[in-house]
């Protein structure tokens, strides 16, 4: 290490249970950080202040001033920009002894594998569980350690899947959830930084041996009780038998008829269009479309024509999901999801 490099980390190397030896092991990690949002920005901020040799940034997405209360890495002229891009030059700023790689990609099953290959470690900081399982199945292929967190509304979740002989994401969860995203249902913005910070503590274990680590174990929190729990589970077999990625997004959400966004755009005659938001969400930007929240269509599935064609969306996809499935089940055969919703309208 340079003399830069050992002043630089000298509170670290100064801890027995890490010392040179330890940063040494910082300096040669390479970590993949899966998403620049609420998780991802201080997991990243972190691990960089820490001496990670290499850090991956995977994100497709581009910064929306929505993003601003909670991914403390962006400012208001970043609004645009592709995440993984600008967190990457921020970053490589903040240490220069650390190298900081972007990829401004989406993970998807062609080039899962690919991007992750050449990481030690894996960090799933995404907000859906289609990612969610497809980067448990790509860990599991490759044989990495993978550190998940998530978040919603007030409550955080932290652990560590695939090491050693440890359980998988899917011996935790092994159907999807029926959560909403946090882009739906709100989040408190300290909370990704909370919850951040401890997955970035696991990773720095993991590297440098010290400590238990979460394996096995889900840490569950809630920040306005600021009470802290943790839920041990083992590992099914069965789930580290994995041959083959998810086919798509379709293998980890509920299976309904959908239309693409830019299916939707040149369609000349228009269906019926109905938002199940809520009214705040409606005000702040709309299609123009009925607005019927989620949990009235549900209550008043007669709202909905039944003798036309109809288009059901929300902001990301996953509402109107469910919508559909319900009303599929109530007889309806004329319904459609907005795929992506809103957000993949805005990537056009």
């Amino acid at each position: 290490m340079t003399d830069g490099e050992l002043n630089r980390y000298s509170r670290h190397i100064s801890l027995p249970e890490i010392g040179l030896a330890g940063q040494q092991r910082l300096k040669q990690a390479r970590v993949a950080l899966i998403g620049a949002g609420g998780l991802g920005c201080p997991v990243g901020q972190y691990l960089t202040a820490a001496g990670i040799g290499t850090l991956g940034i995977i994100d497709g997405d581009v910064v929306e001033e929505s993003n601003l209360q909670r991914q403390i890495l962006f400012s208001p002229e970043h609004i645009g920009q592709s995440k993984a891009t600008v967190a990457a030059n921020l970053l490589a700023r903040q240490n220069p002894y650390c190298q900081v790689i972007a990829h401004p990609v989406f993970l998807t099953r062609d080039n899962a594998l690919s991007l992750l290959m050449d990481y030690d470690i894996v960090v799933d900081g995404s907000d859906n569980f289609a990612t969610r399982y497809l980067v448990n199945d790509a860990c599991v292929l490759l044989g990495k350690p993978l550190v998940f967190g998530s978040i919603y509304k007030f409550d955080g979740q932290v652990s560590v899947f695939n090491h050693a002989d440890g359980p998988t994401y899917r011996c935790l969860y092994p159907e999807p959830s029926d959560l909403a995203v946090c882009a739906e249902v709100g989040v408190l913005g300290v909370l990704p930084g909370l919850t951040g910070c401890l997955m970035a503590s696991e990773v720095i274990k993991l590297v440098t041996g010290v400590g238990d680590l979460l394996s096995g174990t889900l840490l569950v929190f809630n920040a306005l009780t600021l009470s802290f729990n943790t839920f041990s589970f083992t590992a099914n077999p069965a789930n580290k038998l994995i041959t083959a990625l998810p086919r798509s997004e379709a293998d980890c959400a509920l299976p309904v008829p959908e239309i693409t966004a830019s299916a939707w755009l040149v369609q000349t005659n228009r269906p019926v269009l109905i938002d199940v938001r809520e009214p705040h969400e409606y005000e702040r930007e709309n299609l123009g479309g009925q607005l019927l929240p989620l949990a009235e269509l549900y209550q008043n599935p007669e709202r909905v024509p039944s003798d036309r064609p109809v288009i059901i969306h929300c902001q990301s996809g996953a509402r109107s999901r469910k919508a559909v499935a319900f009303l599929r089940e109530k007889g309806y055969r004329n319904v459609l999801n907005l795929q992506g919703g809103l957000n993949a309208l805005k990537r056009l």
